[in-house]
């Protein structure tokens, strides 16, 4: 899951094997007739406003109750867009693009990752996307937290160079105070399941009677839960990079799902950063790369260099450990990654931070955090002494996370309980319409936890693994085999018979 993106250079922050192309079809939807729901005539579509948007896009805000067990009580505000079917008569429907996080946002997504989809499903469907609850446009939430407790370091919750927890759980505590001053009743509302009923509502309101669906990162886990709380109003559901759906354990799953996700992708920047045709080499052979990245990293820890611009202003040991988590995301941003290292191995000036603004952290935190300590009551509070033995052994097996998965979070002393339970996905709790698309070397949803949500849901799901690193599968890596099937999918309905290796 992209559990809050990276702050500093530039970077953003986020098997089964059978290898059987067989198929099976899958039924059409219905076709459109007297009892099919008709758009919301409430729902006013305008030009979006901002940069570098395709001028087709349109953007609406949608009413949905702050409170779905009360539909008529006090209502909060959805921030939709959509680009429509470039050729209408072979529209079949409407493809909502779920973004990750939590707290992320797909509504710019029609114009950007819908520009890489094939024109044939930009043909066949209206692509839409969404801030969710909380997000953006949709009713902002914010802690109202300091410049230095926005610093990416410390909402992570990287432990200190000695491994003390100390100083993170006084972070912690501080940080889930100020969002219990400053959230108000719309983070108190915030979850996975309202994200799932709030989807239902946009369903409404296009007029659509099942929605199709691209979730990516923490939008799997929100389009599972979709597909198990309303079933029967799925129609194509496509499920890109997975976490565990463990209703114990949910997002304190995902978080401690870092420490072997970074070790499976790690291998792939050490070949890359010993090619000897590679003009950012960091090394003659691959295996002198992970000894330089953590001895390095070492070295920061005891001294860090000024980095101006950054939060913190300095490139400490946690500060690279973080960027080298972000860096794995996918293969184009190695070479920042390896000049950033360089630029520090030899007493160079460090590249250019990029660190988005304190605005944007504030809501990406909130929501974030509201989410996850939402969901499930994971996090206990009693003692922290629990989380600092994790942390010790987190360190001493995976050095290159240095405890940070396994540590103590803001949800140990979140305010508000979770006011329902989490979803349990079930393989006999819908419809055989999903297809799970994940790479093999996640350094986010690692492999293991994806295998996790494609036993959940049973005979209900196919899986296609790709063989490559990076975060997100579809149409992001250029593998064909992949692509083809998830846009197969998309197009006819049609899944490989049985799990497929690509």
């Amino acid at each position: 899951m992209r559990i809050l993106g990276s702050t500093t250079s530039g970077f953003t922050a986020a098997a089964l094997t059978l290898p059987v192309l067989a198929t099976t079809l899958l039924a059409l939807p219905a076709p459109a007739s007297a009892s099919t729901p008709l758009p919301d005539p409430a729902v006013r579509w305008e030009k979006c406003t901002g940069t570098g948007l395709d001028p087709r896009q349109e953007c609406a805000d949608i009413s949905v109750p702050l409170d779905h067990a009360k539909p008529r009580g006090p209502q909060t505000t959805l921030a939709v867009s959509r680009i429509r079917s470039e050729s209408p008569d072979r529209r079949r429907g409407t493809l909502l693009i779920i973004p990750g996080g939590p707290g992320g946002s797909s509504i710019n997504d029609p114009s950007g990752k819908g520009k890489k989809l094939p024109q044939s499903v930009r043909d066949a469907y209206d692509i839409v996307g969404f801030d969710p609850r909380g997000v953006g446009r949709s009713t902002p939430v914010s802690c109202g937290l300091t410049h230095d407790d926005l610093a990416l370091v410390n909402v992570r919750g990287w432990p200190a160079a000695d491994g003390s927890i100390d100083k993170n759980t006084e972070t912690a505590r501080r940080l889930a105070a100020a969002c219990a001053t400053n959230g108000g009743e719309v983070m108190r509302s915030i979850s996975t399941r309202n994200e799932a009923r709030d989807i239902d509502r946009i369903r409404q309101a296009l007029g659509e009677r099942r929605l199709s669906a691209w979730g990516l990162s923490y939008g799997t886990y929100v389009g599972a839960v979709y597909a198990q709380m309303f079933p029967h109003r799925t129609d194509r559901w496509v499920l890109d990079s997975s976490g565990d759906p463990d209703p114990k354990r949910v997002a304190r799953g995902w978080l401690a799902n870092y420490e072997i996700a970074v070790e499976d992708a790690f291998p792939d920047f050490a070949a890359w950063a010993a090619d000897p045709a590679n003009p950012d080499r960091l090394a003659a052979t691959p295996a002198e790369v992970r000894p330089m990245f953590l001895a390095l990293a070492t070295r920061l820890d005891r001294a860090p260099i000024p980095w101006a611009g950054a939060n913190p202003a300095e490139l400490n040991g946690n500060v690279l450990r973080q960027t080298l988590l972000d860096s794995l995301y996918s293969v184009t941003r190695f070479p920042a990654l390896a000049k950033l290292m360089a630029a520090a191995r030899d007493g160079r000036e460090l590249p250019a931070a990029n660190t988005p603004p304190d605005q944007v952290m504030q809501n990406s935190v909130a929501v974030t955090g509201a989410t996850i300590c939402n969901d499930v009551d994971a996090w206990p509070a009693t003692d922290p002494a629990p989380y600092a033995r994790d942390v010790a052994r987190s360190r001493a097996q995976y050095p290159l996370t240095a405890g940070m998965p396994r540590n103590i979070w803001l949800c140990a002393f979140w305010k508000d309980k979770p006011r329902e339970r989490p979803t349990r996905i079930t393989p006999d709790g819908g419809p055989s319409n999903v297809l799970m698309i994940q790479t093999r070397r996640d350094p986010s949803t690692p492999l293991a936890g994806a295998l996790k949500m494609r036993e959940a849901f049973g005979a209900r799901a196919r899986m296609v693994t790709v063989d490559t690193v990076g975060h997100g599968a579809y149409v992001a890596n250029g593998n064909a085999c992949g692509d083809d099937a998830v846009t197969t999918f998309l197009l006819t309905g049609e899944r490989p018979a049985r799990d497929k290796a690509c």
